[in-house]
């Protein structure tokens, strides 16, 4: 016996199956596919840059107000090689006697400005920025509930899907066991070859259906990896829920309490009052044209030239100069673009409002319909629970009478067709709750799912 070879093999064993621990697919729940969707879906990431990307815009509004100050030096050499001694160079407005052909000068200063008056425009541009930085950041959470909606949606389409397959297992097993049982009985004499022929076409159409529920929780699997931002290579599993009967029955607020709650919480009903406010100061902003702007300006600044009498530094000491000025602009004929500036940006205020009540509007009719479909989720679950109950009890009597010659095959096929039918009604409703519930809640402002 070689002992190292066995050492090996063991090694190898126990490597492939630490391995094949690890590899196993990692189980999502739905607040843990929320919550990374939340973080990592590109189009979030997108909607919080551009929110940065407002936020420079108003620093800027802001410096905007505050004084300017730029600092300009400029050096330049003049040649002139056909002209004769006791040449004049002009610098600036000054003009020095040179004694060479070839002269170098440079000029150096400061400049500020400031505007003082302007109608309020650049205050009005300040106050507009930040709206506009409040509309971006709830622009970040109406993208992130859409998500959000959009993830509990394909979670409980994958959960259906998930339990669809488990029904269609379970009655392919059922159409299979009454297969057998139904060649015994031909073999016996008892049933025909046509009844045999039924039950082998219902199993293939129980195998199909198998196949076709799996198509479709791949389909939807895959809808979900999408949301994630999930790789090609990264496969998926769920977490089923716990605590289905609660959370199909929990008892719902009244629904004017999910309205008023979702006007106060959901994001596109505060961006739309912000975006009526952001019109009303276009409005201001418009009629600034009016006004005159009245600007300061002031400035230091020096001179030096070579060939002139003075060393560098007592040049720029001599020639230092300083000013200061104001500058006003009276509007008198425009072309009528202030005026035309303010209707529109009045339309512009009228259309906002409008905009406000369709949001509204809109906002109640999902509630409203939300609401509805979890109400009747919730009374179609309750009795599609007992009707499944009483289809299983009617398919099992049918199916011992089968077995005993005391029903047909044409029977037996109705009952189990009933009982599938109830199967998936009781699915369809209980998912259709779940799902309507987790809505509500989001719509109330909290997209933790409880």
């Amino acid at each position: 016996m070689n002992m190292k070879k066995d050492v090996t093999i063991i090694i190898t064993a126990l490597t492939l199956i630490c391995m094949t621990a690890g590899a196993q697919t990692k189980k999502w729940s739905l607040q843990e596919c929320i919550d990374y969707a939340v973080e990592n879906n590109i189009a979030l990431r997108q909607s919080r840059n551009a929110h940065l990307a407002g936020l420079e815009d108003t620093y800027q509004a802001k410096a905007a107000m505050f004084p300017s100050l730029n600092a300009s030096a400029s050096q330049g050499i003049t040649n002139r090689p056909f002209s004769e001694s006791g040449n004049s160079t002009v610098v600036g407005s000054d003009v020095y006697s040179t004694s060479k052909a070839t002269s170098w000068s440079g000029n150096y200063g400061l400049n500020a400005g400031m505007t003082l008056l302007s109608g309020g425009s650049l205050r009005t541009a300040l106050k507009q920025s930040r709206l506009q930085n409040s509309a971006d950041s709830l622009s970040v959470e109406e993208n992130t509930n859409d998500v959000v909606i959009s993830i509990v949606k394909a979670y409980m389409q994958c959960l259906y899907a998930i339990e669809a397959v488990k029904v269609s297992e379970s009655t392919a097993e059922a159409s299979k066991a009454q297969l057998d049982r139904a060649v015994e009985l031909k073999n016996a004499g008892e049933i025909g070859k046509v009844d045999v022929a039924q039950l082998e076409s219902q199993h293939a159409s129980d195998l199909y259906q198998i196949t076709s529920a799996k198509a479709t929780l791949d389909n939807y699997k895959l809808q979900l990896k999408q949301l994630l931002e999930l790789g090609v290579s990264d496969e998926i599993e769920l977490e089923e829920p716990t605590d289905d009967e609660a959370g199909i029955l929990r008892l719902l607020p009244a629904k004017e309490e999910v309205y008023a709650n979702a006007l106060e919480s959901m994001p596109e009903i505060k961006k739309a009052g912000l975006n009526v406010q952001a019109a009303d100061l276009s409005i201001r902003q418009a009629k600034s044209a009016y006004s005159p702007t009245l600007s300061a300006t002031a400035s230091i600044g020096t001179t030096n030239v070579s060939g002139v009498s003075g060393s560098f530094g007592s040049q720029l000491e001599k020639n230092f100069n300083e000013s200061i000025g104001l500058s006003l602009q009276i509007p008198i004929l425009q072309g009528r673009k202030a005026k035309t500036a303010v209707n529109k940006a009045k339309i512009e205020a009228e259309n906002s409002r409008l905009e406000q009540m369709s949001v509204e509007k809109t906002l109640l009719k999902e509630v409203e319909d939300t609401y509805l479909e979890a109400v009747s989720a919730q009374s179609k679950y309750t009795s599609a629970k007992e009707q499944a109950k009483y289809a299983e009890q009617s398919y099992e009597l049918t199916a011992e009478q089968f077995n005993v010659g005391m029903k047909n095959t044409v029977e037996l096929i109705t009952a189990r067709n009933n009982l599938l039918n109830a199967r998936v009604q009781l699915l369809q409703s209980k998912y259709t709750a779940l799902m309507n519930n987790a809505l509500l809640n989001i719509y109330q402002g909290n997209y933790k799912i409880k």
